[in-house]
């Protein structure tokens, strides 16, 4: 008999760092999780440090190994995700760091994205791009045409660091200042980059690249229209790299055995592989700290006039094929679910958040009483970071589980959102929404965007498909399976949430008037200071 293959797949997550040990089989043998420290040393500011994260990093792997009763020897690849966004600088002849990790949840940045998204500058560029697209009917000018800057981008936060922090400006100057997302410096300390005489590539992959906001998805290149605006000079900047690229190994001295490094991708991409997103038109949404929705556009790249934002979904290569397949996906996203579910747990309108669902069935409906989930304002479509989170609509009648429901259907509401913005965008018919992460194992949430979407909502066995999607790409990179055949085979459906074709229009009601509280909220701190 063959000799098990074992592979162990790493997710960073916000809040989470996960470790899975996959056998060939997928079946999960061994796993490990440790919290995220955030950090929030000023209003505004959030932060991880990343010499904690790092040791949280190597004992999460270490611990799934154990837990799988495994030694570092039997793992032939380690497959990594990572959050997008998140980023760092640092001393590449050193390793040292300027300052913590700045999250994609940051919002220090805020009153230079306001006054850039109301600058001549990019009001020229809609009005230049507006044109161009009119020449051109290029799908980059539109999407030129209605640039938003956003604090979920990279852009501006790396903006105010370089204006910020004198070591980093110091470290320009002199040629040895690095930035990198969350993938880069963890490839960079995985190789042991900081080594004397040792050389280590600068990498970072393509799918935690295009979310930067400096990244043109269309051209596949650093965008140097930024890089100018925005001071960011490109010798800091990593080499942009495939999905499927040798990554190398991370260093024999770091986890005792050296272990060939199999994928590295962004979380969102790697739940698209989770979910088995391959073809155009293929649409899941990863309910976690976020809610992200992600539809696979094929090879061509979607020009949003709504907020949706175009990506790299995956740049990979077989060995025997002789090109790149290029896939792009549309994102919409609610950066506020999991958090939501966070509050009002601490709040105390639940002990367990696996109780939630059962507290609100309890009751038929949310006696008029409406929650808008905008603790880091609404996007899109509304596009609004300086909307306010509230409930609405209390009345003397209203009880714990009528909160409680409105909390959840807000969840739900949000997606459907997304969804409704790209029927209105693209020319794809859905079927299927295929849902992971945490906040998926709620089955209100699930069944209310089943009845708003009038699709079938299918659940995954494995909520985790950011890491899951992790392994399977690793595991094809370095054969462990043939194609992806062999991935769809693999694939497991807990359940399916059908919808319900006679409360449609009830639900429907519910949402519409959701809308009208989130338009109360709207625009609440330009109001209030």
């Amino acid at each position: 008999m063959a000799r098990p293959q074992y592979i162990a797949a790493l997710d960073v997550g916000t809040t989470t760092i996960r470790c899975f040990i996959y056998n060939d089989s997928v079946i999960t043998i061994g796993s490990a999780t440790e919290q995220v420290h955030l950090l929030y040393p000023k209003p505004g500011f959030v932060e991880i440090d990343p010499d904690q994260l790092w040791n949280s990093i190597i004992k999460t792997i270490e611990n799934a190994v154990k837990d799988a009763k495994l030694e570092m020897s039997d793992i032939i690849c380690l497959g990594i995700s990572t959050q997008r966004s998140t980023f760092i600088t640092w001393d590449k002849q050193t390793g040292q760091t300027f300052h913590n990790f700045i999250t994609w949840k940051d919002i220090r940045a805020d009153k230079l994205v306001k006054k850039w998204n109301s600058s001549c500058i990019i009001k020229t560029m809609h009005g230049v791009s507006r044109f161009l697209y009119l020449m051109t009917r290029s799908s980059r000018f539109l999407a030129g045409s209605v640039l938003k800057l956003m604090n979920t981008q990279t852009t501006l936060r790396l903006h105010w660091v370089i204006k910020n922090n004198e070591r980093l400006n110091e470290a320009i100057r002199n040629k040895t200042a690095m930035f990198g997302t969350l993938d880069s410096w963890l490839l960079y300390r995985l190789r042991k980059g900081y080594s004397q005489n040792k050389y280590v590539e600068h990498i970072s992959d393509i799918t935690s690249c295009s979310a930067t906001g400096f990244y043109d998805p269309f051209s596949l290149n650093w965008a140097d229209w930024a890089l100018k605006l925005f001071s960011i000079n490109k010798d800091m900047l990593p080499r942009v790299v495939d999905n499927s690229y040798d990554f190398g190994y991370v260093d024999k001295s770091i986890l005792g055995h050296e272990i060939k490094i199999g994928c590295m991708i962004g979380d969102q991409s790697a739940s698209m592989w989770g979910s088995c997103c391959f073809n155009r038109g293929d649409v899941k949404v990863t309910l976690g700290t976020g809610s992200f929705l992600n539809v696979n556009t094929g090879q061509k790249c979607h020009a949003s006039v709504h907020g949706l934002y175009p990506l790299v979904a995956w740049r990979w290569r077989k060995k025997e094929q002789k090109s790149d397949e290029l896939m792009y996906c549309v994102e919409g996203a609610s950066n506020d679910t999991g958090s939501i579910i966070k509050w009002a747990q601490d709040f105390g309108l639940f002990t367990d958040p696996a109780e939630s669902s059962d507290i609100a069935n309890t009751v038929d409906n949310t006696d008029g009483v409406y929650f808008v989930p905008a603790f880091s304002g609404l996007g899109a479509p509304v596009n609004d970071y300086q909307a306010a989170s509230g409930l609405i609509g209390l009345r003397p009648s209203t009880n714990n589980a009528h909160i409680v429901r409105a909390v959840l259907e807000s969840i739900a509401f949000r997606v459907a959102q997304l969804y409704t913005c790209t029927l209105n965008e693209t020319d794809f018919t859905f079927s299927v929404i295929r849902v992971d992460g945490g906040v998926s194992r709620n089955d209100f949430v699930c069944q209310l965007l089943a009845d708003l979407t009038r699709l079938h909502v299918e659940r995954s066995d494995n909520p985790e498909l950011s890491v899951l999607g992790a392994g399977f790409l690793a595991g094809l990179n370095v054969g462990v399976w043939k194609d992806r055949n062999d991935l769809l085979r693999l694939r497991k459906v807990e359940k399916v949430f059908v919808p319900r074709p006679e409360i449609n229009s009830k639900c429907l009601e519910s949402f519409r008037a959701w809308e009208k509280a989130c338009n109360r909220f709207k625009g609440w701190y330009n109001e209030v200071k």
